[in-house]
C-alpha cells in the first residue's frame, strides 16, 4: 500500500507542474473509492467513466446520473429509478438488448446484463458501478500499462476510433477532477507492488 501511494504522490508532483489548473474542478464521491478499491481500478478511473457514460447538469454541477439509459445511440435520463425501470421495459420489447446500455456507468445488457440478476438490479448504481469496474478491470488485464486504453476497450473493444474518441472524453473528465489526479492515471501505471493488497 505505501509504494501504492508512493507512485501516486511522485506522479502526482510530475504532472502537476505541466497541467493547467482545471477550470471547474471536482471532488470524487466516496461510494467510487469504495467499489473502486473492492474491484482494483482507480476511483478516478472509474468516475470518469461514469461522468463520460451519465453525466447530467444538476444544481451543484455536472454529475454522474444513474436512472440513465442508451437505446440505438440515443440518451434518456429520468426522473427516478422508477421512471427509467418502466421505459427499459419498453426498449427491450422493442430493440435488441446489444443496443440497450443502462445505469450510472451504462452496462450494455446485451454483453453484459448477465452480471445481473435483474434489469431493475442493472438500475442500482452500486451494482452498476460495480459491473463497470469489473469490465473495465478485465479490460486493463488484457492490456496492461494504461487505464485511459482500458477505458476506451470499455466502450469499444474493437478498438479504433470510437475507443481513442471515448478516452479523449475519458482524460477530459480526469483533467477536472480535484485534486488533479486525472493526469496519473493516464500517464503512469497505478499498480500496487506485487504482493502487496491494494
Amino acid at each position: 500500500m505505501a509504494n501504492y501511494r508512493l507512485l501516486s504522490a511522485l506522479a502526482l508532483l510530475l504532472n502537476s507542474a505541466s497541467c493547467p489548473a482545471a477550470v471547474s474542478s471536482q471532488t470524487i464521491p466516496a461510494g467510487y473509492y469504495q467499489v473502486a478499491t473492492l474491484e482494483r481500478v482507480p476511483a478516478e478511473a472509474l468516475y470518469s467513466l461514469a461522468l463520460t457514460e451519465s453525466s447530467k447538469k444538476l444544481p451543484h454541477g455536472v454529475r454522474p446520473w444513474p436512472w440513465t439509459l442508451n437505446v440505438a445511440g440515443a440518451g434518456y435520463r429520468y426522473a427516478t429509478r422508477q421512471e427509467a425501470y418502466q421505459a427499459l421495459l419498453g426498449f427491450m420489447r422493442s430493440h435488441s438488448l446489444k443496443r440497450i446500455d443502462v445505469g450510472i456507468a451504462q452496462v450494455n445488457l446485451g454483453w453484459n446484463g448477465h452480471h445481473f440478476r435483474s434489469a431493475w438490479e442493472a438500475f442500482d448504481p452500486y451494482t452498476n458501478l460495480h459491473v463497470a469496474a469489473r469490465i473495465l478491470r478485465d479490460c486493463y488485464d488484457k492490456q496492461p500499462g494504461s487505464w485511459i486504453t482500458a477505458a476506451g476497450c470499455y466502450h469499444h473493444p474493437a478498438g479504433g476510433q470510437p475507443a481513442r474518441t471515448y478516452q479523449a472524453i475519458v482524460k477530459r473528465h480526469l483533467n477536472r477532477l480535484q485534486p488533479a489526479t486525472g493526469v496519473l492515471v493516464s500517464n503512469v501505471v497505478v499498480e500496487p507492488a506485487a504482493g502487496v493488497t491494494p
